[in-house]
């Protein structure tokens, strides 16, 4: 994949860029970071913070706030596994063995099918409130489209701005709400404190868990690749750009807790996306107009931003899930210098997976999605972030595959292995509300 490097800014001029030496040129260069957050972080996620404060007031801080740690954690093991030992992530899981790229395969497949229409669909609420001109499912299929377009035509730079642009506005519009509503600071501060009021476990666990932690975690290396950090050298930057990133991540949830906490405490509210079309009915009640048009069009950065970035890292992701399987047995693990076209932006399986993202899933949007794909779908997706962070705890450790000086010390592994346990709870939760 590397050797597609007119995707990434860096190596726009045909040659790597260089590290920068200066503070203010190292902080220029931020960007993967930025596109993780605003995947990472969609209207469900949004929607799941704000009914967690609406039912729980702010005692669930403390859950928002060690969900952020343990999400810098794995977006910087992430990243220190493509620099650091400049392979990508499929390189590694290769080498595990065959049953994890066979995993991940099926996972990817089914995930793009299902999370198309989800992705489409939660684009097309606030336009559809906005604009009512045209139903939900006709917003949502525009918004697929303009998605395929933006991604199949746009280099990564241009992608890149376009996120940061859209970051820009949920953070004007989702901050800003909680400013509007207020937050008691002594009360944000009291929960700090570690608390598990009566039925709240499933909450603590989505808050730490589920927040901007998806399968996007896994294409932050890739992002990275694409910007035209390849080698080591480039991991104090790759650091400071997964810090901000998830920092953005956590003062997103922060803002959405205060609102549920604020102005919908005690509401019975419903945990479907169209909850953030109740909040700005509240709002505009609370507050007039003025107040739900800047959320609704917050609303639509958070999700079509999640397009966005779904529709160009996954199907890198997915580019090097083909490439990686065809291998040959006996072939040995690469390192970053053996990848082609063959698994970049203009490769073939990039595309293909971005019109599987695409059409397929709009048949979803006439129809309810059926019992078995979900099933699937939701056991796969549970599995997901555990076989993430267990793979990498393997592979950050391994002293054939990766330097001595890159490799894992004890606080990485701590959080990992605190990241692995957490998943592994949030997994039996949702499997057992799936059986």
């Amino acid at each position: 994949m590397s050797a597609d490097t007119s995707s990434g800014q860096g190596a726009e001029n045909g040659s790597a860029p260089q590290v920068p030496a200066t503070g203010w040129a190292r902080f220029k260069q931020i960007g993967p970071g930025i596109m993780a957050a605003a995947t990472g972080v969609g209207a469900g996620d949004l929607v799941a913070t704000m009914v967690a404060g609406a039912r729980y007031g702010y005692t669930l801080f403390w859950a928002v706030l060690l969900g952020t740690v343990f999400k810098l954690a794995l977006g910087e093991a992430v990243g220190r596994w493509h620099l650091g030992g400049e392979r990508t992530m499929l390189s590694g899981w290769r080498s595990l063995g065959r049953w994890a790229t066979a995993y991940f395969g099926v996972y990817i497949v089914i995930w793009g099918f299902v999370y198309g229409a989800t992705a489409m669909s939660a684009s097309a609420l606030p336009l559809n409130a906005l604009f009512p001109v045209l139903p939900v499912g006709g917003w949502a299929a525009l918004c697929g489209l303009l998605g395929l377009a933006l991604v199949w035509f746009g280099r990564y730079a241009v992608l890149e701005k376009i996120m940061t642009v859209l970051v820009g506005v949920m953070f004007v519009t989702v901050v800003g709400t909680a400013f509007l509503v207020g937050p008691n600071l002594l009360e944000l501060g009291e929960g700090l404190v570690p608390r598990l009021p009566a039925g709240s476990v499933a909450y603590v666990l989505g808050l730490m868990g589920g927040v901007g932690g998806t399968i996007t975690m896994a294409a932050y290396g890739y992002w990275t690749f694409a910007k035209g950090w390849r080698t080591p050298k480039w991991l104090p930057i790759m650091r400071m750009d997964n810090t901000v990133g998830y920092l953005t991540t956590g003062i997103f949830v922060v803002a959405m807790l205060v609102v549920g906490a604020e102005i919908l405490l005690g509401q019975d509210l419903t945990e479907s996306d169209k909850g953030l079309l109740n909040l700005g009915d509240v709002l505009a009640a609370d507050y007039g107009e003025w107040a739900r048009i800047p959320f609704l069009v917050g609303f639509f950065a958070v999700a079509f931003s999640s397009v966005i970035g779904v529709w160009n890292g996954v199907s890198l992701l997915f580019a090097d899930w083909w490439r990686t399987w065809r291998l040959p047995k006996e072939a040995p693990v690469e390192t970053a210098e053996a990848y082609d076209h063959k698994a970049g932006m203009h490769s073939a399986p990039y595309r293909i997976y971005l019109l599987w993202l695409t059409f397929p899933p709009m048949l979803l949007l006439l129809f309810s999605k059926p019992f078995q794909l979900t099933l699937v779908y939701g056991v796969l997706g549970a599995l997901f972030m555990p076989f993430l962070a267990g793979t990498l705890l393997v592979l950050l450790n391994s002293r054939s595959m990766m330097p001595a000086e890159h490799r894992s010390r004890w606080l990485s592994n701590t959080l990992l292995v605190l990241c692995l346990l957490l998943f592994v709870g949030v997994a039996i939760n949702e499997l057992v509300g799936l059986f």
